[in-house]
């Protein structure tokens, strides 16, 4: 990937570009409480952040698929709400995606997060008009893997070359969906996933900062 720039930016959301942690762990907690199931520390909830909220819920609660599609319910009751306002913008992010798109570069989301949910977040920090396209999960469950979400995007656009595209996220789930799709991926560890599943995902590149991966994305290296 040296020296490489690429010409469509994906962006995961969570962990990426904004840090959802209050708002997230804050609706788990109220779902999970549905089930009479009590959270005195929302930081043991971190691990919800990232992956799809089904799978979450019978990873680690083992829930059953209905007790999954409640418990689904109740998190966006609370998140849609309130939950999706306790969210925080990555210092650096706007700058980022502004110096991405002086230099004539698309960029577009592909988050796990319900689409609708994902565009109001956008509008929220007031970043929407950087984005060539927003792509997510929907509500009935039929696209919830980030790879789906990814293969959504890439269909939904004019992308053409492939060697041209880059996920960006925090999680092992992004890498992988990046290498389902077969494109390069770029992992970040100011998010909730650290070096060795990144890593272990297959990340083509892993990057400490928002700075790094603004130098890597426009001139294909990483300062000293």
């Amino acid at each position: 990937m040296n020296n490489k720039r690429y010409q469509h930016i994906l962006f995961d959301l969570d962990g990426t570009l904004t840090d959802p942690m209050i708002g997230i762990t804050s609706s788990v907690k109220y779902a999970l409480s549905y089930f009479n199931i009590e959270v005195e520390d929302l930081r043991s909830l971190c691990p919800f952040i990232g992956p799809p909220l089904k799978t979450s819920f019978k990873d680690f609660y083992q829930f059953t698929d209905e007790q999954a599609d409640v418990a689904i319910a109740k998190y966006r009751e609370y998140f849609s709400k309130q939950g999706i306002f306790e969210n925080t913008l990555y210092q650096g992010t706007d700058e980022l995606l502004r110096l991405l798109t002086e230099n004539e570069m698309k960029i577009y989301l592909a988050t796990s997060k319900p689409q609708p949910f994902a565009q109001q977040i956008l509008e929220y920090f007031h970043l929407e008009s950087y984005f060539t396209f927003v792509g997510g999960s929907t509500f009935d469950g039929s696209r919830s893997e980030k790879a789906d979400v990814i293969q959504y995007v890439l269909d939904s656009t004019d992308i053409k070359t492939r060697s041209d595209v880059v996920m960006i996220g925090d999680r092992k789930y992004d890498i992988e969906g990046a290498k389902a799709n077969n494109i390069d991926s770029i992992g970040v560890l100011y998010g909730y996933g650290d070096e060795e599943e990144l890593a272990n995902a297959g990340a083509n590149k892993i990057v400490t900062d928002i700075k790094e991966l603004s130098s890597f994305l426009l001139t294909g290296n990483i300062p000293i």
